[in-house]
């Protein structure tokens, strides 16, 4: 019923309708193993305007995948950002980048993505390579001896 409610309005409409519906949701917790998960449904429908509405997208996916739930940052990982770099990687990749370096728990969110479409051209894949050497780099030199 989202989805087909969410047609009737205008994209910037629709799209804050849906992290205001996900927002109401989270962070919740995880579902027990096996069962559907609402706060990953939420997630997806969000995850449905990553090519309309990059930006709102980013703003939710930036906010979540800073979380301290493991599980939350891996549905923002896998939804959301993964998909973003993947359509609107030029848009977004500097802010992705400063966002992980910010902050470990963003960078784990980074970490988790697969890379796909505009992500895993020769430039870019090399681009994400680097960060992420960086982010290996400054994981080891703040751990604990």
């Amino acid at each position: 019923m989202a989805r087909r409610n969410s047609k009737k309005f205008a994209p910037e409409v629709a799209v804050q309708r849906a992290i205001a519906r996900a927002e109401r949701i989270l962070p919740g917790t995880p579902a027990p193993e096996g069962k559907r998960d609402p706060r990953w449904q939420a997630i997806i429908r969000v995850g449905e305007f990553v090519e309309a509405q990059p930006e709102p997208v980013w703003e939710f996916a930036h906010r979540w995948g800073n979380h301290a739930q493991s599980d939350l940052r891996m549905a923002v990982a896998t939804c959301l950002l993964e998909h973003l770099l993947d359509r609107h990687f030029e848009l977004l990749y500097p802010r992705v980048r400063h966002a992980a370096l910010e902050s470990p728990r963003f960078a784990d969110t980074f970490d988790s993505c697969w890379w796909f479409g505009q992500a895993k051209t020769p430039k870019n894949a090399a681009r994400i390579k680097r960060l992420q050497s960086q982010l290996r780099r400054s994981r080891e030199a703040s751990a604990p001896e």
